[in-house]
């Protein structure tokens, strides 16, 4: 940027001054950005690209024409909070603040589903929707709903309408019946009220229903009061920006205050996202289809993308395009297409009226019964193929004794060899059962219309049938080489016994279509945009980042090249604030370390083991990271019994239970604490000040390479970029960039001091299978290698003991 122009985004930057690099990163954004391109950008901590990305983002929309909002995606939800804190501080510089706005899901904002109204084991997204529509069908101004007086919208502080120049179709008055029908009566003692967030709400907990005088048919209705506001409003929030802290507004402002009124706090977030400069969500609402729906109205050519975490999208976006179908999936659809079709074959004037009510969407009455035998088939097919496979593996299957020979975990069972991209046997088995192509392509428009005659009739059934019939077809359809098929068993044992199909007992089967190369997708996606930033504390190789993402092939489109750039920023704190080692023992393999038995006592295990209580009696608090759970708790078994320090296991579980052990370990005295590399509390986690001293990574973190599933992505790799390369982009360098990310969490500030280890030697420079060359330059430079040895020496030299 010229002098001149660097000017002009001071006034959106938070602080009176920028860290070393950081108003470099703001201009690379905004240059890049303003060519239509995507700037890939790694930065450690210190380098303030959350305030970076937001100060460039605030300049483009205020200050040129190119952009008119921004989107914000983050998979870490301690970095959502950021980007909400960065932009109240802009926010609160600046003359004419920017509107913003954190979007959370349905189910966090819904009043009735927060407090357990709606029925047991009813799912809060599948409630919401069917009130939704229960209630737009009352507001519809065809509705037989009674209205004497017309209500009229005017509240000048409500944002426009979400969808201006949407056709109205819906009556705000009856929106306004609704609301005044199902208000509490505040002498009413017997009418609970609907407490949540805090707040009041103007409703009983009770959901409303219609009263017989409300309708011509005389009915009732059940429909949500909190909706029919919205449309009583006209669609608009009397939530607006001033109700969030610096006019950004999260979840903490927007739903007890529209709870408070009585408005739906999603339908309210919605309006505001519609009117907002910046938008903060996750991946989803940028990369899922189911999501997307909800911001689709606002991204377009003129929206900038600043994508953080960048280093996760590859998984993230892989496990976004894997769909599935469930076994009883499949069976509700059959019962779907049974449900019309039991009465059609009472008698030859049922059928009739059902070939009527088919022929709208052009569908015979044949093609359901042939959709209907489909999925019969499938289910036959789907016991056969799962009994066979446990009968093969495992030796007790079947004979009474399921129960004690069926693993508590989930099973893959490939359906072609992950080596070679040809239909898999479900494909084959669909075509020799006279299934082909035809049938497939077919079911979802066979779904559609069996769903339109259902509601003809009357039929309140929630189908799946459209759904699954698409997804069928995407099988069909898919490349074989990007969607790897298989069959997954998800452990869940049922207290209900099939005898017949014992694994019923135990598992929950579906069809699985796993997504193993996500890079079109994506560029696909990104191309939809103005331009952005894709930014982490660990991309590099950015090249290799470059290829796997799209971002390459999006730069040389043969019909529209975008700009994509590509910098690296140092670590910014003092260098003498931190050692990095390189621990120089045998690599760490499975074939060498032998099972994480603490019978065990092979070679490769007694030096590990000599090397991880060396580390762990060290200064302070020490996280050792392992390249699974198993092994954590290997190592945290052994150390219990070797050293005086507490040691704390932390093993897979729920996310309170992650932030109760981390609250534990940064308290009170020293201590270790032993996870997995792949683990939640060596990414996106912070350690301030003293609450960690060191870090050491024990081997290479690879994902299970024996997996079906990871030999496809491996195979799907190596057809785009090269057999030569399969491995290293598709494990080898994903797993260097969570061992950076673990020895990221030592340093998050200039005052701090620590350690950083890598154990093993893979990462010793030109040895066999080395990833020395998958660190940055400067990053490598830093390593010094030393043998086990040395240790104590060297940590009473750095910690001056």
């Amino acid at each position: 940027m010229s002098e001149s122009s660097e000017v002009t985004w001071q006034p959106y930057f938070g602080f009176s001054d920028a860290y070393e690099n950081q108003d470099d990163v703001i201009e690379q954004i905004i240059d890049t950005a303003q060519d239509s391109g995507y700037l890939a950008m790694e930065g450690p901590c210190g380098t303030g690209k959350t305030m970076a990305s937001l100060t460039a983002a605030s300049y483009l929309i205020r200050e040129t024409d190119k952009f008119e909002n921004a989107i914000v995606v983050t998979p870490v939800k301690q970095q959502r909070q950021q980007f909400v804190e960065d932009l109240r501080v802009i926010n609160s510089r600046v003359d004419d603040p920017l509107a913003g706005v954190a979007l959370v899901g349905k189910r966090d904002l819904c009043p009735y589903g927060r407090e357990d109204v709606f029925p047991a084991g009813s799912s809060v997204q599948e409630r919401c929707e069917d009130l939704r529509e229960a209630t737009a069908d009352l507001v519809n101004e065809d509705s037989d709903l009674n209205v004497e007086q017309q209500f009229e919208t005017g509240d000048a502080s409500t944002p426009p309408a979400a969808i201006p120049e949407e056709e109205k179709w819906w009556d705000p008055a009856k929106g306004r019946v609704l609301v005044e029908n199902a208000q509490r009566d505040p002498l009413d003692e017997d009418a609970e009220p609907l407490h949540t967030a805090g707040r009041t709400a103007p409703y009983p907990r009770a959901q409303p229903t219609t009263t017989p005088e409300m309708t011509e048919s005389g009915n009732r209705q059940l429909y949500c009061p909190f909706e029919a506001d919205w449309y009583g409003r006209d669609k608009g929030s009397p939530v607006t920006f001033e109700s969030g802290v610096n006019h950004v507004v999260t979840t903490e402002e927007l739903l007890p205050d529209a709870v408070d009124i009585g408005t739906c706090p999603h339908r309210a977030m919605t309006v505001l996202m519609q009117n907002a400069d910046i938008v903060i969500g996750n991946y989803n609402h940028l990369f899922d289809a189911a999501s997307r729906h909800l911001t689709a109205p606002i991204l377009d050519k003129r929206t900038l993308v600043i994508i953080d975490e960048a280093h996760r999208m590859e998984e993230r976006v892989r496990d976004l395009l894997t769909d599935t179908i469930g076994y009883y999936t499949v069976k509700r659809a059959k019962n779907d297409l049974e449900q019309l079709l039991r009465p059609a074959r009472q008698g030859p004037q049922n059928k009739r009226q059902v070939e009527t009510r088919l022929a709208v969407n052009d569908v015979p009455f044949e093609a359901v019964e042939t959709a209907e035998k489909f999925y019969d088939d499938v289910m036959g097919w789907f016991e056969t193929r799962v009994d066979d496979e446990l009968q093969d593996r495992f030796e007790h299957y079947g004979s009474g004794l399921s129960w004690n020979a069926l693993p508590d975990e989930d099973i893959e069972i490939p359906l072609r060899d992950p080596d070679e991209p040809e239909p898999d046997e479900f494909t084959r088995w669909a075509e020799q059962a006279t299934h082909g192509g035809d049938t497939f392509r077919m079911l979802s428009k066979v779904g559609l219309a069996v769903e339109d005659a259902l509601e003809q009739m009357d039929s309140e059934r929630d189908c799946v049938c459209t759904a699954i019939g698409a997804l069928f077809g995407q099988w069909w359809e898919r490349d074989h080489v990007e969607y790897f098929r298989e069959i997954e068993l998800e452990y869940s044992e049922k207290d209900d016994r099939d005898v017949d199909k014992p694994w019923m007992n135990y598992y929950n089967a579906s069809l699985v279509m796993y997504n193993c190369m996500p890079s079109q997708k994506i560029k696909d996606i990104l191309d939809e945009f103005g331009g952005g930033v894709l930014m982490s504390a660990t991309l590099e190789p950015l090249s290799i980042f470059e290829e796997v993402t799209g971002l390459k092939e999006l730069a040389t489109d043969d019909e529209e090249p975008r700009v994509v750039s590509s910098r690296t920023y140092d670590l910014t704190f003092p260098e003498e604030n931190r050692a990095s080692w390189i621990v120089d023992v045998e690599a760490f393999k499975k074939r060498n370390r032998g099972d994480p038995a603490l019978e065990n006592t092979n070679g490769t295990r007694e030096r590990y083991a000599y090397v991880a209580r060396e580390i762990a009696r060290s200064h302070g608090n020490v996280l050792l990271a392992w390249p699974n759970y198993s092994e954590a708790e290997w190592a945290g078994n052994r150390l219990r019994e070797e050293i005086d320090k507490p040691v704390l296991l932390d093993q897979s579980s729920s996310h309170e239970e992650t932030r109760a052990l981390k609250r534990e370990f940064v308290h009170g005295e020293p201590k270790v604490l032993v996870t997995s590399t792949r683990g939640t509390l060596t990414e996106g986690v912070d350690y301030e000040g003293d609450e960690l001293h060191t870090c050491a990574v024990f081997g290479i973190p690879l994902v299970n390479i024996g997996s079906p599933r990871v030999q496809a992505v491996q195979h799907a790799y190596g057809d785009r970029f090269g057999a030569e390369n399969s491995f290293t982009y598709a494990l080898t360098i994903p797993a260097v960039r969570q061992v950076r990310q673990a020895l990221g969490r030592v340093i998050r500030g200039p005052g701090e001091r620590g350690v950083r280890i890598v154990v093993g030697e893979r990462f010793v420079p030109n040895a066999l299978h080395s990833v020395y060359e998958y660190l940055p330059v400067n990053e490598r430079e830093e390593f010094v290698r030393m043998k086990p040895d040395f240790l104590h020496s060297q940590f009473e030299q750095f910690w001056d003991i």
